[in-house]
């Protein structure tokens, strides 16, 4: 009661405990503060230092992620250790067939008569297949149009990639892309609507459209393919700078005045300096001119004659030859 009754005895009990609380926590709090304030310039410094090499080490990684076109050696390697851990071997050279073995010409049959293993039947059948896709095109007929594997169309890519130092912002123009056995990769690898095609066949887009495309995951890439022919450009826009421009087996069923005109037309659409065109097996619209009369009419689109090149396949025995031309005048 005396306590209770006495403001300064209340007082006492009370405020002490609090004093010496407030005094460590000012104790405390003091050295925090000379503990940052003397750390601070150091970890300033540190951030300074370390944030743009964590910045570069990203930057340089992503571009090596999109300098990284062609299969390495090291590349190689690990497939073929793969193989070796795995014990794996071919059988006479012949893969082992599934539980439901078919060729080309059975899976189209099954299609026709059958549909799918599992399928809709009467109106429910149009209600399911966003993109319906004739049986030719699923079971891939298209593959075997070439003369060579389907998978050369990658090593085509490699070479003209790599020979352009392209960039996934380049833009490259292929002059009769086909069903896209080569095109496909660029779409991969560029960035949307920066892949251009002249292709007069009918078929072949069809194949390109309705199949290669959306079975590929493509479609957002919305690359701008044209039916066209006499080297036609007009519809791809007049003021189109093209990184690369490159006609695989194309010229050379080609008239020479048409390719002439072709070049004319593509001369200045292709980036000065550093913009290549690649023709492959034979330039003869040029050779039939002789070489200096050649040159000089090359000259006369601002066109310089580079050379001619070859790359192998990485998955059978084959080579491509190629000529190069490059732009030297702005």
């Amino acid at each position: 009661m005396a306590l209770s009754s006495s403001p300064l005895s209340k007082g006492i009990v009370i405020t002490v405990p609090v004093l010496v609380l407030a005094a460590s926590a000012t104790a405390i709090l003091f050295l925090l503060l000379s503990l940052s304030s003397s750390s601070c310039d150091c970890s300033s410094a540190v951030g300074t230092v370390r944030t743009p090499v964590i910045e570069s080490a990203v930057e340089n990684a992503a571009f090596s992620v999109a300098e990284r076109i062609s299969t390495s050696k090291d590349d190689v390697e690990w497939v073929k250790d793969q193989i070796r851990i795995n014990g794996l071997h071919m059988q006479d050279n012949v893969l082992r067939k599934g539980i439901n073995p078919r060729t080309r010409a059975e899976q189209l049959q099954d299609l026709i008569n059958y549909k799918g293993i599992s399928h809709y039947e009467g109106q429910e059948s149009n209600n399911h297949t966003a993109l319906p896709c004739p049986g030719g095109l699923l079971v891939e007929e298209h593959h075997s149009n070439y003369g060579e594997p389907w998978a050369g169309g990658r090593d085509v890519f490699e070479f003209l990639a790599e020979s352009s130092h392209l960039r996934p912002n380049s833009r490259v123009l292929e002059i009769g892309c086909g069903t896209l056995r080569v095109g496909l990769h660029f779409i991969r690898y560029l960035k949307p609507e920066h892949f251009h095609c002249l292709e007069r066949d009918e078929l072949s887009l069809m194949a390109a459209f309705r199949y290669e495309l959306p079975s590929q995951g493509l479609l957002h890439k919305r690359p701008l393919i044209v039916r066209g022919e006499d080297m036609d450009f007009s519809k791809f826009g007049s003021g189109v700078v093209y990184d690369l421009i490159y006609a695989s087996a194309v010229f050379l069923h080609m008239p020479d005045k048409l390719v002439w005109v072709g070049l004319e037309r593509l001369a200045s659409k292709l980036k000065p300096h550093d913009g290549r065109i690649f023709v492959s097996h034979n330039v003869k619209f040029c050779s039939r001119l002789g070489g200096e009369e050649c040159t000089k009419r090359l000259s006369s689109l601002g066109l310089e004659y580079l050379g001619k090149f070859t790359h192998d396949s990485l998955l059978f025995n084959h080579y491509e030859i190629w000529f190069g031309f490059r732009r030297f005048k702005t």
